[in-house]
């Protein structure tokens, strides 16, 4: 069966297949108007628990450092980063390929949603044809020059998490849960797979591991006692940081103004491993 393998997990019916977990075929080559130093991937092994929303933080910081950004959204049946950053126009494209859109701040974006009449249709694709966008949006965009391209993952561990590893040159990954031992556990499948297929873990975001009430200031854990600390060491991941559940996310988000948001620092350590990256 190998001699036949395309590297297209999602269409190969192969259960026991060792290239699901190999490192496969060579990453494809950018646009020729592109100039990407660096891939980082921001995934979970489950969904809602703001992968998004880390990932549009994480790029809004880095472009407030006067850093060069490009976010591609690789959840492609159900991307959110334009809502987040208030895009509404759709891509358009040239003779030397696809034009990203462009958040206020200069933040260059790719996403389905930007190639839809309305952004309530749904896009129901097949994992293969999922796979093959991903890629198109790396190597037929037109980036330009971009110091850190994050790529949004949607979640799990199956399909598009391949072909990203796979086939873009991904410096690392930021990894992102919430404080349950159910959470922990699924994220695990995501940084164990980047494990077997050699990518760097760069850091940890525990999203909504507190409530700080207005009145008293006190912290409340809603969903559990934060767990960010053992997550990190039991993966060696070497750095994270935790996020609070704040209603301002959601007003800024839903504002298409995320970049307001003011972390006040609390990634600054998963940051600072992603700026190691940028340093090599």
């Amino acid at each position: 069966m190998t001699e036949e393998c395309t590297h297209e997990c999602g269409s190969c019916g192969v259960s026991g297949c060792g290239e699901r977990t190999a490192q496969g075929p060579a990453t494809i080559a950018a646009n020729a108007r592109s100039n990407i130093r660096h891939v980082i991937g921001v995934v979970s092994g489950k969904g809602g628990v703001g992968k998004s929303l880390v990932t549009s933080l994480l790029a809004s910081e880095m472009r407030k450092r006067g850093k060069r950004v490009g976010i591609l959204d690789a959840d492609v049946t159900g991307p959110s980063i334009p809502k987040t950053f208030g895009i509404t126009n759709p891509l358009t494209a040239d003779a030397d390929g696809i034009l990203p859109a462009q958040a206020q701040s200069g933040i260059k974006v790719v996403s389905t949603n930007l190639m839809l009449p309305k952004d309530d249709v749904p896009v129901a694709w097949r994992g293969p044809v999922v796979s093959n966008a991903i890629k198109q949006f790396y190597s037929e965009v037109s980036w330009g020059e971009i110091d850190y391209l994050f790529v949004d993952m949607p979640p799990g561990t199956s399909d598009v998490l391949l072909t990203v590893f796979q086939s873009l040159p991904v410096d690392g990954i930021v990894t992102v849960s919430a404080p349950q031992e159910l959470v922990a556990m699924i994220v695990g499948k995501a940084v164990n797979l980047a494990h077997d297929m050699d990518v760097a873990l760069l850091g940890l975001v525990e999203n909504m591991a507190y409530f700080k009430c207005d009145d008293c200031g006190k912290e409340h854990h809603i969903f559990g006692e934060p767990q960010g600390a053992a997550v990190a060491e039991r993966y060696n991941i070497p750095a994270y940081a935790t996020l609070p559940i704040d209603p301002a996310f959601a007003r800024l988000c839903d504002a298409g103004k995320v970049e307001d948001y003011d972390v006040a620092g609390a990634l600054d350590p998963v940051i600072a491993q992603i700026e190691k990256v940028g340093a090599e």
